[in-house]
């Protein structure tokens, strides 16, 4: 089969087999057949398979890798309704500085991972009234969704198991879990202690309290 048949997706993040079958129709009747091609062609290194039924092209991605939002555009299309969030944005604020994680996010559905040849990507499950704080923004046509710095370590720090920490007397909380939150700007530490406020979950506010004492002090 003609590799040409790819030049139509090469522009963009993915396409699927259905796309594909249509595009085959006028050349092979069996719609099994292109299954048959994008396998080979995967194999081959062609094509990527980033999930069942979904691809992207070797081109596109050659081209594309190393575009700031290319990781968080293919973690929106492995899941979508996901933002990305926690580790990822805090290391890509300097707020995480000691280890390099794989792409986080956060998802109303059930926690799971997806592994392919672009990398590992981790879903957190967080419940609907949480499901906030963060931006839409578009990648080559293909909606993406980012948490603000304030939402990821409100994220990072909800989901993060750190009850025996909080119980040691004196504790400072940042320097405890490595953080580095000397950078967060003033408006950026209100709109996570709005989070705190609207979610009025106790773990948090005994954070955000000793945040405001150790480190972000008036």
């Amino acid at each position: 089969m003609n590799l040409n048949f790819l030049t139509p997706f090469e522009n963009i993040p993915y396409f699927t087999v259905e796309s594909f079958k249509q595009l085959l129709e006028e050349k092979v009747t069996d719609p099994r057949y292109a299954n048959v091609i994008l396998h080979r062609w995967a194999k081959a290194g062609h094509v990527i398979p980033l999930k069942k039924g979904l691809y992207m092209t070797r081109r596109f991605f050659e081209f594309h890798r190393s575009d700031a939002n290319f990781s968080m555009a293919v973690s929106a299309i492995l899941l979508p309704l996901s933002y990305v969030s926690l580790e990822y944005i805090l290391q890509r604020r300097g707020v995480l500085t000691e280890v390099t994680y794989p792409i986080t996010a956060i998802t109303i559905k059930n926690t799971r991972t997806v592994e392919n040849k672009l990398g590992l990507f981790t879903y957190r499950h967080i419940k609907s009234p949480y499901y906030y704080g963060f931006s839409i923004s578009e990648y080559y046509g293909s909606p993406f969704a980012q948490a603000s710095l304030a939402k990821a370590l409100f994220d990072y720090l909800y989901l993060r198991p750190i009850k025996g920490v909080l119980q040691i007397k004196d504790v400072n909380l940042a320097e405890e879990l490595r953080l580095n939150l000397d950078e967060f700007s003033p408006p950026e530490r209100e709109e996570f202690r709005g989070y705190v406020e609207i979610s009025q979950i106790p773990k948090m506010v005994r954070i955000a309290e000793n945040l405001r004492k150790t480190i972000w002090r008036p």
